[in-house]
């Protein structure tokens, strides 16, 4: 299992505070869909934990966050993510940008709806 480094700012601190967020187990050049949503919904319960520690888990619902894959001049890229509370960065991870962006992007779109009922 991989412990992958987060670094959390809360709105209206003026620090940041390094979490990791547990229980990716394949490298970043391995990732699939599962890893990267794993990544996300941690950055999101790393952020959630630091301004709400007494709170219970909570279900993670990925919808209305700022994202962008930055790469690093030293390799890798790192992911950031925005939202309401605060902003948090995670990484840095050695595979490609574009690939991660994708695999972002199909996490994100909202699930299609299907229904057997006929109307």
């Amino acid at each position: 299992m991989l412990n992958v480094p987060v670094d959390v700012w809360l709105r209206g601190q003026d620090y940041a505070t390094t979490a990791a967020i547990e229980g990716v187990s394949r490298e970043p050049r391995d990732w699939t869909d599962d890893d990267v949503r794993l990544v996300l919904e941690g950055m999101l319960r790393s952020m959630h934990r630091l301004k709400y520690p007494t709170d219970e888990p909570r279900e993670i619902s990925l919808r209305g966050l700022s994202w962008i894959v930055n790469p690093l001049e030293e390799g890798g890229v790192v992911i950031a993510i925005e939202i309401t509370l605060g902003a948090a960065v995670a990484g840095p991870f050695h595979l490609d940008q574009r690939a991660l962006e994708t695999m972002i992007t199909r996490v994100l779109r909202p699930a299609v709806q299907t229904s057997s009922a006929v109307h």
